[in-house]
């Protein structure tokens, strides 16, 4: 892997993960004022509610898993795997995160995590047969630089409020379908609290997609300073993306919800531009290759 260079600070995604989470607490804020003032109970309703997304929050590591079919394997399992990812970890300074293997014919990889020592970096068995092993080790470079810059634990933080409003939506959807109000005042009072849930969520997805758009290209930087060769991760990165499009669409839907994780997105990736979680595929092949060409030091 040559001598890995200490990742510089990227001030940008500092901000830009203070402010998200700024902004998200200021938009839920308001949104907890406004249903308190047009719901009568309504803080009992979101109490319930956020006890619920609570726990699913606690356990959110263990469910990311599940829902692939990850599982956690040890050092004599996966021995070539293990290591690449320990040394990376030594070299970005980051205690050693779990690996894990999920069973699936769709080239991909991600991290997950609510703390650098509760990280889990994983890769599917598509990966493992696509990849060369320069290649591997640029992916997971990718992977192990979010968790140096803990941006896996601010999306996951971040998410947490988005499910929150996602949750509420249908809560109030169904009270107003089938909640059998006995006057026009509290179905009114139902619409306008799904009204304004609706708009929280938007809000939220937005300052979610913009988040994990450039961590994205931090994260490929990072893993350009761990590895000295971004021109391993471009490849890396074209070679999923081409595969992927071969992969049955029954497959790729089935991991669709985690796309903000994975190193690139399952499918389509949002209806629009603003709410898209990673950025074009070429672009960050071309960010890469300007690194090699500026050659920033890299080992």
């Amino acid at each position: 892997m040559g001598i890995p260079q200490r990742i510089p600070p990227d001030r940008s995604l500092q901000l830009r993960m203070a402010f998200t989470m700024l902004m998200l607490g200021l938009v839920y804020a308001i949104f907890l004022l406004v249903l308190m003032n047009i719901l009568a109970g309504a803080i009992w309703t979101i109490a319930i509610v956020g006890a619920f997304v609570l726990f699913q929050f606690w356990l959110s590591d263990r469910m990311v898993l599940m829902s692939l079919g990850a599982r956690i394997v040890k050092r004599e399992e996966a021995p070539e795997l293990y290591d690449r990812v320990e040394r990376l970890a030594q070299a970005a300074a980051i205690p050693m995160p779990r690996v894990a293997v999920a069973n699936s014919p769709m080239p991909n990889a991600f991290a997950t995590g609510r703390s650098q020592r509760s990280a889990t970096v994983a890769v599917t068995t598509g990966l493992i047969d696509l990849l060369d092993d320069r290649e591997m080790e640029g992916v997971l470079a990718h992977e192990v630089s979010h968790i140096r810059t803990r941006d896996v634990q601010v999306m996951t933080y971040a998410s947490f409020f988005a499910v929150i409003a996602s949750t509420l939506m249908w809560v109030f959807f169904f009270s107003g379908m089938f909640g059998g109000f006995r006057n026009r005042q509290q179905n009114g009072a139902i619409l306008v609290a799904l009204l304004v849930t609706a708009i929280v969520w938007f809000l939220s997805q937005l300052l979610l997609a913009a988040l994990s758009r450039y961590r994205e290209y931090s994260a490929d930087r990072g893993a350009a300073y761990l590895t000295g060769r971004p021109l391993d991760l471009a490849a890396a990165l074209q070679r999923i993306s081409g595969y992927a499009r071969r992969v049955p669409t029954e497959d790729l839907r089935r991991t669709e919800s985690m796309n903000a994780f994975f190193i690139i997105p399952a499918v389509g990736d949002g209806l629009a531009k603003l709410f898209s979680t990673h950025p074009n595929v070429e672009k960050r092949v071309a960010a890469l290759q300007r690194l090699a060409r500026e050659d920033v030091r890299l080992a």
